[in-house]
């Protein structure tokens, strides 16, 4: 993780897409780790997994907190650190086209969609499928030629040959896996004699862009393809594949899950969580070694007893957390990772970051101290219900449109455009700006604020 003197040697390309995606609050798909705040005991525990996965195990977890929480910030800070730990990496969200399962190839297009997003540590913004399958042939060829046999010599592609043969018999005791060998053996036979044609329709096949069996058996002459009803079987094919390319494992992101509570039709929205429930028993009980699924969702995702995960008892039942979990003590061993709010601590060392980030991006002396910047945090903290619902996504991108208009406005300052803003607790009548419900109780006790004074590290 990034320590403060990483800040000022941020790669001006990365840095710049990361600070575009913030100022939009959308989740950088690059140089997350620079504004890591506040996640230490998520991510530790994320690589604890990893760890053993890179030892063959496998694993399964959920990421839970509401919308702009840090969710999928959490799944892109993992990821970078699985890249950069030799691991591979497939993305991709859930989407009313895109679902584990459904009607319509909805989801195949989950599977094509993480198949786009494939990515290793030389090939970070996905597409990496076939420098992967590339790796391993190099792989091949390496170590026939490490025995002494010369790369002009007749009998050096017959021995590669040979490898190939090998190496995808192992494939084949997997479900699924005797057409993923034949046809990785027909892409190494199509690269070595410069058939690009074939080489195609094999990415294609791999892919799952091929319609019909008869199509493929004609292009390919294999028997089967991947379909909406088989594809995690081939995540598991690739991840056994990567392994065996010298890679660490498997890594499978898919966010936006609540995308499977929004199904209207409940026989479809249960054939979703029955596959979620496939993953959960294959990774837990050993069944996908070199595989770690992380998924992303909203707590009404999760909770909903009506349409969420716990609507579907064996998941819930798998899934509630024991009765000894409190707001104190956390578990993050479990499967379930729900994010806490970030502290007024964590908060003010965020926006001190993102000072020192758009300094470095835009060049110029950020007109704002310390102590106002405590007080943009006490505008924050001060909206009715703050406590609960602000999130960090909307702190960072009130924080940097402050930025961007003192940096194009030299004469404006931070009093001026934060003159006419209120803090709640300065109105004294009060009562009137209250939830109902809080004012007949008479049990509101104002917002949470934070002073410079409070703020330590």
């Amino acid at each position: 993780m990034p320590d403060e003197r990483d800040v000022s040697r941020v790669p001006k390309r990365v840095l710049g897409n990361l600070m575009n995606s913030l100022s939009a609050g959308v989740v950088p798909r690059v140089g997350a780790p620079y504004i890591a705040i506040g996640r230490n005991d998520e991510v530790n525990a994320l690589k604890s997994d990893l760890a053993a996965v890179a030892e063959g195990g496998s694993s399964m977890r959920f990421i839970i907190g509401k919308y702009g929480s840090g969710k999928s910030f959490l799944i892109q800070l993992i990821r970078g650190y699985a890249l950069e730990s030799g691991f591979v990496t497939v993305d991709g969200d859930l989407s009313p086209e895109r679902k584990l399962i459904g009607g319509n190839g909805a989801g195949l297009a989950s599977y094509r969609e993480l198949m786009r997003n494939m990515s290793t540590k030389t090939s970070q913004d996905g597409g990496a499928l076939q420098t992967l399958i590339g790796k391993w042939l190099s792989g091949l060829q390496s170590d026939v030629a490490s025995e002494g046999i010369s790369p002009d010599s007749p009998t050096f592609a017959a021995e590669v040959d040979k490898r190939v043969y090998t190496a995808v018999r192992e494939l084949e005791g997997q479900v699924g896996g005797f057409d993923f060998a034949a046809v990785i053996s027909r892409y190494y036979r199509a690269v070595r004699d410069s058939d690009d044609d074939t080489v195609s329709l094999c990415l294609r096949w791999l892919r799952g862009e091929f319609q019909t069996k008869t199509e493929a058996k004609k292009a390919l002459g294999v028997q089967s393809i991947i379909t909406d009803g088989n594809w995690y079987d081939y995540l598991k094919l690739w991840a056994h594949f990567a392994r065996s390319c010298g890679y660490k494992g498997l890594l499978v992101l898919i966010d936006e899950c609540v995308n499977l509570y929004k199904i209207s039709n409940r026989i479809s929205r249960e054939n979703n969580y029955e596959m979620i429930l496939t993953m959960f028993n294959d990774t837990l009980q050993g069944r996908a070694p070199g595989v770690m699924i992380i998924m992303g969702g909203t707590p009404q995702f999760m909770e909903d007893t009506r349409r969420g995960l716990f609507s579907y008892e064996a998941l819930r039942s798998r899934l509630t957390e024991g009765r000894f979990v409190s707001a104190q003590y956390i578990n993050m061993m479990g499967p379930v990772m729900r994010l806490r709010r970030l502290s007024g601590n964590e908060l003010f060392a965020l926006i001190t970051r993102l000072t020192a980030l758009h300094s470095q991006l835009y060049k110029w002396q950020v007109r704002v101290t310390p102590d106002e910047q405590a007080r943009f945090l006490e505008i924050c903290e001060s909206r009715i219900g703050a406590d609960t619902m602000i999130t960090p996504r909307e702190i960072i991108r009130d924080y940097l449109s402050l930025l961007n208009i003192l940096y194009q406005n030299p004469e404006a300052s931070f009093a001026s455009l934060t003159e006419n803003i209120k803090l709640s607790h300065d109105d004294v009548s009060g009562d009137d700006d209250l939830p109902d419900e809080a004012s007949a109780s008479g049990e509101y006790s104002g917002p949470r604020v934070v002073t410079l004074d409070d703020l330590t590290f």
